[in-house]
């Protein structure tokens, strides 16, 4: 069975005022209690793990400030290093290297911003790709989505709602609390009329490109599980069609679901 580890919710509106407050004091706070913390963290490590715990505790601290970064500069990164219809910098949950991955997948680095990209590629190659995390909370840039992928003779199942041309994994979001267990089991009974079996449920992968319908820049995650179901597939709330695709069928889906048909292609399990 899986379960998943953390809910994503977004921010709650805060009172400026108190925002400011809160900010202050982590000021204080980190100016008082930092330099002994760091003291104390790196003899700990050392003393726990040796030069390999110290190395450990300072790459937690990198990706830390990398996030803290990410915040800080966003307005003047999203000015210098990326273009319009980028993926924004500013998520508190992500680094800047993840956010400049996911705007080099789209295409929308300016001239700076790719210059930069290729500079940290000569320390680490792929390092802004191989950066992107794919658990950082939903924003207005990110739609979650999860997805039962359901493979029968070389071809995966497939939906179309009314109004729709192109065709969708079967899927949906989750409501708050659920886990995506719960959530996957709901959507594929509301879309197709049938049970997922939960125990079988197993995670595939998750995949993420520019979401079908939307703006540039807002991204559609598909995190994919396959499993065993009980019942018959019928069209059911507001699904029109239900149909089975191969590999060359591709073109007729939206863009995630064509990196999901070529990560299946890629490992046999489709036509």
């Amino acid at each position: 069975m899986i379960k998943k580890k953390r809910v994503y919710r977004t921010d709650k509106t805060v009172n400026p005022i108190i925002g400011a407050l809160l900010f202050l004091i982590s000021i204080v706070l980190l100016a008082i209690s930092g330099p002994l913390g760091f003291v104390y963290g790196f003899f700990h490590s050392l003393f726990k793990k040796g030069f390999k715990g110290i190395g450990e505790y300072l790459l937690k601290i990198a990706i830390s400030v990398d996030q803290l970064g990410n915040v800080i500069m966003q307005h003047l990164l999203n000015t210098l290093w990326v273009k319009k219809g980028r993926y924004n910098f500013g998520n508190r949950d992500e680094t800047i290297s993840s956010a400049l991955g996911r705007n080099k997948k789209l295409g929308t680095l300016t001239a700076f911003g790719n210059w930069i990209d290729k500079f940290l590629d000569t320390i680490d190659p792929n390092h802004s790709l191989n950066s992107i995390d794919y658990y950082i909370e939903p924003t207005d840039q990110i739609i979650d989505k999860l997805a039962w992928i359901h493979i029968l003779d070389g071809r995966i199942l497939m939906t179309r709602t009314e109004g729709r041309d192109r065709y969708y994994i079967p899927g949906g979001q989750r409501k708050d609390g659920e886990s995506d267990a719960k959530a996957l089991l709901r959507e594929i009974r509301e879309e197709l009329s049938v049970e997922i079996e939960i125990d079988s449920l197993f995670f595939l992968g998750i995949f993420e490109a520019q979401a079908d319908g939307q703006k540039p820049g807002v991204l559609m995650r598909m995190t994919c599980y396959t499993a065993s179901y009980q019942g018959e597939l019928l069209p059911a709330d507001g699904t029109t069609e239900i149909v089975f695709l191969r590999h060359e069928d591709r073109h007729m889906v939206a863009e995630v679901d064509m990196l999901v048909f070529e990560y299946l292609w890629e490992k046999g399990l489709l036509e």
